[in-house]
């Protein structure tokens, strides 16, 4: 089984500032995991460089990827909000970000790998058309779809975000279109950020239908994600019938988790992993993308990518 790591230390120069919660350490602790664990040498980890414009011009206006540019070489401190820090050389390692999502659909859409995850920052689940929120400057995930879509012509591709946070950015690119299946699974968004992913929210015009949001009141724990999984999430995806599967891999629902409670443990996220492989080699020729998005625990996010790799090696 060829899987592939995307992992580069430029990602480390994103300066999220002392104190933010998306900072560098997430990926080192992350690295030393897998190497401790020996999982390291067991992935393959292909090189890959920026993402030219044009592929974030299908989700991002110009107006805002020029801001955020100039945001950068203006040394600002952040863009929009607060939350969403950003350093010198962010703009170029959010690029960095969205060509290492369109390099792994390339390598797996080509059979050339199996399978990939996408171990980079900054996250993006929450970057809207024109602006930045909650730590997010690129919609990652969203960049990754078009481009299966454009390049690859894929004609039916499905999202899972189980991001605790739900995926605002992600559902707004793609809640107008038939052809992409958008599932969020998270926190209740009346106890958490950002406010969004009610479960009457399922689409608008033609994509009626093919967002589904499942919301969960806090403290529900393994049991409630695999209800979930097996009773909902994977019904919709099989439903669907996608050619290209994409997941936005939120870490943050763990037990240890500083912004939510969810209570999920390492082994609640190793069942998300192995539906996702079981549905893949039954239905897509094992072949499936992964990005990271949030995880802000840092032994808690380790042990969970950890394990979420472990059965995608399987």
């Amino acid at each position: 089984m060829r899987v592939g790591l995307y992992y580069d230390k430029r990602f480390l120069d994103h300066d999220t500032g002392k104190g933010h919660s998306e900072r560098p350490e997430r990926l080192r602790a992350v690295v030393k995991h897998l190497k401790e664990a020996g999982l390291w040498d067991k992935l393959e980890h292909p090189a890959f460089k920026p993402a030219e414009r044009k592929p974030i011009e299908l989700v991002h206006k110009a107006e805002y990827i020029d801001r955020l540019e100039q945001a950068c070489m203006d040394g600002k401190p952040f863009i929009d909000v607060a939350d969403s820090a950003i350093s010198e050389e962010s703009a170029a390692i959010a690029y960095l970000m969205a060509g290492a999502a369109i390099d792994a659909v390339d390598q797996v859409a080509a059979g050339k790998l199996d399978r990939a995850f996408v171990l980079g920052r900054p996250p993006g689940h929450h970057a809207e058309r024109n602006r930045s929120m909650g730590f997010c400057l690129f919609s990652n995930i969203a960049i990754a779809a078009e481009h299966w879509v454009a390049k690859h012509k894929a004609k039916r591709v499905a999202i899972l975000d189980f991001d605790v946070h739900h995926g605002n950015g992600t559902q707004h690119h793609f809640e107008e279109r038939a052809d992409v299946l958008f599932i969020s699974i998270h926190q209740h968004p009346m106890t958490c950020y950002p406010g969004t992913g009610y479960a009457e929210e399922t689409g608008k015009g033609k994509g009626k239908g093919t967002t589904l949001n499942v919301p969960l009141m806090p403290g529900g724990g393994d049991d409630l994600y695999a209800e979930v999984m097996d009773g909902q999430v994977m019904p919709a995806i099989k439903a669907f019938k996608p050619d290209a599967l994409l997941v936005s891999a939120g870490f943050d629902a763990a037990s240890d988790d500083p912004l939510a409670q969810m209570e999920v443990s390492t082994g609640g996220f190793a069942m998300i992993a192995k539906h996702l492989r079981g549905y893949a080699d039954d239905a897509l020729k094992g072949r499936y993308v992964t990005l990271l998005e949030g995880g802000y625990h840092l032994t808690a996010l380790s042990e969970a990518v950890g394990a979420y790799l472990k059965a995608m090696l399987e």
